[in-house]
């Protein structure tokens, strides 16, 4: 009889961190934003990481741009390929648990979107196409600015 209670109380507890552990990689670690969209609470040296990400895409657009601008195919992919999933491996798994998931999900399209974009630029096509893919891309960043806000922790 023990041992059932043992087990039934040790599956509560197991159910209940598998709960709580869900709550916070959906929600994140959010708050009201000052302007009408969602604050991301999270570590200067968290929110200097981000921010740090985004200036790197916002490179690779201008040298995805520029690439398509000049006919340079090879500086399309390079620079696609340098915003990829490769550039966002290394994320601290405490970060990635203060971002909630829809922040998460448009993070991470975009890094696919440059992989593909670079997969593109490689396979030869048109300058019109690669540029409807990062208009697409790009859409996505300005549909995260309009939600989130970064916000340093006090």
């Amino acid at each position: 009889m023990k041992s059932n209670k043992l087990a039934l109380l040790a599956l509560l507890l197991w159910v209940a961190t598998i709960v709580t552990i869900t709550w916070f990689v959906v929600r994140g670690n959010t708050t009201a934003g000052t302007d009408g969209r969602t604050a991301v609470v999270m570590t200067d040296s968290e929110r200097n990481l981000v921010l740090a990400e985004m200036r790197g895409l916002l490179s690779a657009v201008h040298g995805i741009l520029d690439g398509i601008n000049h006919n340079d195919m090879k500086q399309v992919a390079t620079a696609a390929r340098l915003a990829g999933m490769g550039s966002a491996a290394d994320v601290n798994p405490a970060l990635m648990a203060k971002l909630p998931l829809p922040f998460k999900q448009l993070g991470m399209s975009v890094h696919h979107d440059m992989d593909d974009l670079a997969q593109a630029a490689e396979s030869g096509k048109p300058a019109a196409q690669l540029q409807v893919m990062l208009t697409t891309s790009v859409a996505k960043c300005v549909s995260c600015h309009s939600a989130w806000q970064l916000k340093a922790e006090k």
